[in-house]
């Protein structure tokens, strides 16, 4: 299966998954679980940054669009498409797995623990600065921290479920010269 159809399935899943499954879960208006921007954390490694960000942001549209919001999640997401590239920089040595295999798992980023690091703080700043929109305020800051904190817990959980549970052929080259 090639690349962008792959892609465009994933798109679609994640989609569907957040708005029939997952918007129907409320646990106390404190834990919002996340998973459709997954899809932007399994884009290959050596996308370009701007359509990075322009996928980031049609998937946030699309959500937006399904919740009658002004652009949060677009937002959201073109933050997280903005940062993934620093981050998988830090993460991955420039002699690491981003020159062997094509998109980030927990085989290619070298363990549970870069992996986990990798997805979740890119999932704190989307949850951050997603409900601080929402809001448009910190009003009682502590409400907004733990439920950054809280939805960032959940996220890090379904995003390792996800990538435990979900086959995905990694692809490695064995010559890169």
């Amino acid at each position: 299966m090639s690349s962008l159809l792959k892609n465009i399935i994933r798109f679609i899943l994640f989609i569907l998954v957040q708005i029939f499954v997952l918007d129907k879960i409320h646990l106390h208006q404190m834990v919002t679980p996340y998973l459709y921007f997954l899809f932007i954390l399994w884009l290959p490694f050596k996308m370009n940054r701007t359509l990075l960000m322009l996928l980031g942001f049609a998937l946030g549209f699309t959500l937006d669009s399904f919740h009658h919001q002004p652009g949060f999640h677009a937002a959201a997401c073109v933050l997280i498409a903005y940062m993934r590239p620093f981050l998988i920089n830090l993460l991955i040595p420039h002699e690491g797995a981003e020159t062997n295999y094509e998109e980030p798992s927990i085989t290619s980023m070298g363990g549970l623990l870069p992996y986990s690091i990798y997805v979740g703080f890119l999932a704190f700043l989307h949850n951050a600065w997603l409900f601080l929109l929402e809001a448009w305020q910190f009003g009682n800051i502590w409400y907004f921290l733990v439920k950054t904190i809280l939805s960032t817990a959940i996220c890090l959980l379904l995003f390792i479920i996800t990538d435990l549970v979900v086959v995905r052929k990694q692809k490695f080259r064995t010559n890169t010269i």
